[in-house]
């Protein structure tokens, strides 16, 4: 504080140089920080709608419909297909990329973006173990199912995880070509990995949806949150420096 300066004048002017930094970041990157923020506000209040029918134990009209036209179409061809995607949107394919994924970066000293992706896929598995244990859905039962699960059913793992792990590829590849293609694989990969809990009957369409909607805003607000964080701490740096 300069000598004399009033402690109320000092904190407007820093309350001030807050608000011209934000609006110079805004300014940059105004509508893209517009996106995100709708993306995960609209994923909040879709997880907020599905949850809160769950906790009422008010059906959901669409899933029982969907879960029967899944298994009319069924046979020994999509059998095999939707288990093996179904085990790479999870142990075999959504785990280890998540870690070697983290490992890759660390090994290209990208810290940052290594962090980014070990708290947005861990804390993403953390957040679904909690709700499961929440909310204690029901696995549906409307058929003995070929790759049973023991587990509650509300949000879904697989759904969530793939959903996650899609969502740091799509950030951590955004400022790239390669950001079409990817978004385009990636929605490819966790409409396939979901459709495949459905067809299998361990899991009611509602409970991929939840699982979509929490792993979007989850990873998005980790996305941002860092980024603040990491911006606020190269200003401090540039001052201090």
């Amino acid at each position: 504080m300069a000598p004399g300066a009033r402690p109320e004048a000092v904190v407007a002017g820093r309350v001030s140089a807050g608000i011209v930094q934000a609006l110079r970041l805004l300014g940059r990157s105004g509508p893209a920080l517009v996106l995100v923020f709708a993306c995960i506000a609209l994923s909040l209040w879709a997880f907020g709608e599905l949850a809160e029918d769950v906790l009422e134990g008010e059906p959901f009209a669409a899933d029982i419909p969907l879960m029967r036209l899944a298994h009319a179409a069924s046979g020994p061809g999509l059998d095999t297909a939707f288990l093996v995607l179904s085990a790479l949107g999870f142990a075999w394919g959504v785990v280890p990329a998540d870690i070697l994924l983290t490992l890759g970066l660390v090994l290209r000293r990208r810290w940052a973006d290594a962090a980014f992706v070990a708290v947005a896929t861990a804390g993403s598995g953390l957040l679904n173990l909690v709700a499961k244990h929440s909310f204690q859905r029901q696995r549906p039962a409307l058929w003995d199912s070929i790759a049973p699960e023991p587990t509650y059913s509300f949000p879904s793992a697989h759904a969530m995880g793939s959903a996650t792990l899609a969502c740091v590829l799509v950030v951590l590849c955004w400022p790239t070509r390669a950001r079409w293609p990817v978004l385009a694989a990636a929605v490819l990969f966790v409409l396939g990995v979901g459709a495949s809990r459905v067809y299998l009957g361990v899991h009611y369409p509602s409970d991929i949806a939840a699982g979509w909607a929490a792993a979007l805003a989850w990873t998005l607000g980790v996305h941002l949150a860092m980024r603040g964080g990491l911006h606020l701490h190269r200003r401090r740096l540039r001052r201090d420096g």
